[in-house]
């Protein structure tokens, strides 16, 4: 025998109920970006999302997220070996006038080191590796600043005007402004 039941019609308007917008937007993940969590594991642990109740909050901002790493009993971490994988080879140097060595965290401009702070280095660092993408101010301050920077895009925008100064008047154009949404780098396309 089949059972049959009825719902009242207030039960079935909640059930189709529209959603509310997600807070924040998703967006395409580029191969270079993933990373496998497992190169960075010692031997023999897991991770496990942290409980919500252990992370701290900013007012404002959305949850963090954290995650525990499990190690077997009887086996130590050495604080002194980095959890990393074996480095990779260095990336062919970015076409275009300007240079990044993260190695010695210096750039170049046409063979003339720049004298930048740590912020503007990380800025430049970040725009050259990823030339003629578009980021927005968030992202900038989310990937250069990192989470727990409470501030807002005007910050962008100075230390931009501040890469453009010192890039000087013949390669600050390199740093184009996508208007209402972000920044870009853009080499240029002629030889020098």
């Amino acid at each position: 025998m089949a059972n049959s039941r009825s719902f009242p019609a207030s039960s079935v308007s909640a059930l189709t109920a529209p959603v509310p917008p997600a807070r924040g937007r998703l967006r395409a993940v580029d191969p270079d970006e993933v990373v496998q969590i497992a190169d960075f594991l010692p031997p023999g642990a897991t991770w496990l999302p942290a409980p919500q109740h252990t992370l701290p909050t900013l007012p404002g901002q959305p949850p963090m997220v954290g995650y525990l790493v499990l190690v077997p009993a009887g086996q130590e971490l050495a604080a002194a070996e980095p959890l990393t994988p074996d480095t990779p080879p260095a990336p062919a140097p970015a076409a275009g006038p300007i240079r990044i060595d993260t190695v010695r965290r210096a750039a170049e401009v046409d063979g003339h080191l720049l004298d930048l702070t740590y912020l503007e280095f990380e800025l430049l660092a970040h725009l050259v590796a990823h030339p003629h993408r578009v980021h927005t101010r968030d992202q900038l301050v989310t990937t250069v600043w990192g989470y727990g920077h409470v501030g807002d895009g005007r910050t962008v925008d100075v230390h931009v005007a501040r890469l453009r100064r010192k890039l000087g008047a013949e390669h600050r154009r390199t740093i184009q402004t996508v208007r209402r949404v972000g920044y870009k780098y853009a080499p240029p396309t002629t030889p020098r």
